[in-house]
Formats: C-alpha cells, sequence, structure tokens
C-alpha cells in the first residue's frame, strides 16, 4: 500500500514531500476556527483576561498587536518557503517518497505550524476582546 499526502497532517513535513497542496491562510484559519485551536498560548490569554478593567484589555490588545506582527511575519517567510517549493518540485522527482524529508519540506511545515498557532491565538483573543468586563468589580 502506497502513502499518500492524506496520510499526514498539513503541519508535517511528510505532507510537503508526498507533493501535496500548500494551503492558503484563509484554508488554514478556516482549519483553525473547525478544530476550535485556541493555540499554545492559551494559558497566558486567559491569564490576561482574569486581570480587572482597564488593564485587561490593555494586556489582551498588546498580545494581539504581538501575535499580529508575529503572523505577518510568518505569512511573508510561509510564501517564501511555498514559492522555494514550487521550484523544488520543479527540479526534483516529486514521486520519490523514500528516504527523510529535504529542509523545504521541515520549513514549510514549520511556518503553517506557526500561522495555525498565530491564528489560533487571533480567535481566542478576539472572543474576549468582543467582551467588556465590568470596570465596577474586582
Amino acid at each position: 500500500m502506497a502513502v499518500t499526502y492524506s496520510d499526514y497532517g498539513t503541519g508535517h513535513p511528510s505532507y510537503y514531500k508526498l507533493d501535496s497542496r500548500v494551503l492558503t491562510p484563509k484554508e488554514i484559519l478556516t482549519k483553525v476556527k473547525a478544530a476550535d485551536y485556541r493555540g499554545y498560548m492559551k494559558d497566558d490569554i486567559t491569564k490576561a483576561d482574569n486581570r480587572p478593567e482597564p488593564q485587561r484589555s490593555e494586556a489582551l490588545r498588546k498580545i494581539k498587536a504581538n501575535v499580529l506582527c508575529e503572523l505577518w511575519c510568518d505569512i511573508s517567510s510561509y510564501r517564501h518557503y511555498a514559492y522555494r517549493l514550487h521550484l523544488y518540485r520543479q527540479t526534483n522527482d516529486p514521486q520519490y517518497a523514500g528516504g527523510i524529508c529535504d529542509g523545504i519540506q521541515t520549513n514549510i511545515s514549520l511556518k503553517h505550524n506557526h500561522i495555525y498557532n498565530d491564528m489560533g491565538h487571533l480567535v481566542l483573543l478576539e472572543e474576549l476582546l468582543t467582551r467588556q468586563m465590568d470596570l465596577f468589580t474586582s
């Protein structure tokens, strides 16, 4: 039985080694929402959410600004690696599935995972920032 890219998730280098399609950022966001994923910073974000206002909103906005900056950098790198993967596939046999993954497949899978985490953080932050906490309770 032959191994195919569907045997691996989009965050695994073998997914790209087996000539799979590179997802768009919008498709990654759809996967994040479908999985109800909130990112590895969920505990830190929850801690900021538990602070009293106005420190709560200020902390959440600061985290959001940092995550957005990381997301744009990650998307830029992801596009760069997607282009390099395209060139790699033009010059290498896409049917070759033996051996370990090359650097380009590892790089794009890691960038996919960074974007996935960034988007998970942003989904959670958006949910929390839409709620206005009471300014007069502790």
